[in-house]
């Protein structure tokens, strides 16, 4: 451990991982409520095509990602809203799209080169020093705005229409949640991979679900889920040499079938428990 940290990629990756996971945990819990757990697929791969073309012109990557994301979620959201197009056929529209972009432009330059690899897979060396500042940045900013509209944040998610009977500008608080979701995505996806990112998103939420009923409670553990396997999982990847997003997917996976077990047997003792009292 102590020689792990003695790098600074990985201090760098630790900082930046930890703070992408716990934001990615919050989200997520709305999210999968909300039945719109693939928006984090369908931003990856609008962010994946943004940091292609910013490396074919050698502009900052985050800095064109971030915008180019939070603006895709918008049209995401409006497209969702429209009758024409439901959530999963808007996201489809929108990630393949985004991703033949990307992959055009990168064939047309210089071929698959090693940074998009690193875009499509994720790498703890792709996280440079000013990658750190404005993540930091941007993950408290996140964190502070989904706690300060926790409340509300919640009423949308778990009775939109009511919500809005009781005057809660409902489309403002899901296109924070969008945006929120959107700058989160571009943040982890240098470690984690346009691939894998969504991984971050929906596996803390369902591991959570399985155990816990309460929705503060759900978010708490699934913050904690997220964390811990990011935290294993970079041990896990400079242990063994391997991918660091793959590691802590592999493990999120691991953790959801132990809770899907817990699940199983806590609601089979229950059933068993009632038929004798009957």
């Amino acid at each position: 451990m102590l020689e792990m940290l003695s790098y600074p990629f990985i201090l760098r990756a630790l900082v930046v991982g930890t703070l992408v996971s716990l934001c990615s945990a919050l989200l997520g819990v709305n999210l999968v409520l909300k039945r719109y757990s693939m928006i984090g697929d369908g931003l990856s791969h609008v962010a994946f095509s943004a940091m292609a073309v910013a490396t074919v012109m050698n502009w900052a990557p985050l800095w064109v990602a971030i915008p180019v994301v939070i603006v895709a979620s918008y049209v995401l959201l409006r497209l969702s809203s429209d009758g024409r197009f439901s959530g999963d056929s808007a996201i489809a529209l929108l990630s393949t799209g985004a991703l033949a972009v990307g992959i055009f432009i990168i064939s047309m330059k210089s071929g698959i080169n090693t940074d998009i690899n690193n875009y499509m897979f994720g790498s703890v060396l792709a996280i440079s020093k000013s990658d750190v500042s404005l993540s930091v940045i941007l993950s408290l900013a996140v964190l502070a705005l989904y706690v300060l509209f926790y409340n509300k944040i919640f009423a949308v998610t778990f009775d939109e229409p009511f919500a809005k009977a009781t005057g809660v500008r409902a489309d403002f608080y899901n296109m924070l949640v969008a945006v929120l979701t959107a700058v989160t995505i571009v943040l982890g996806m240098r470690m984690i991979g346009a691939l894998l990112i969504s991984s971050l998103i929906i596996f803390p939420a369902m591991s959570s679900m399985r155990v816990f009923k309460c929705f503060r409670n759900v978010v708490i553990c699934s913050a904690v889920i997220s964390v811990v396997c990011f935290l294993t999982g970079l041990m896990v990847s400079y242990a063994y040499s391997a991918p660091t997003g793959a590691s802590v997917v592999i493990l999120n996976i691991v953790v959801f079938a132990a809770f899907c077990a817990v699940s199983f047997v806590r609601g089979r003792i229950r059933r068993q428990r009632i038929s004798a009292e009957n």
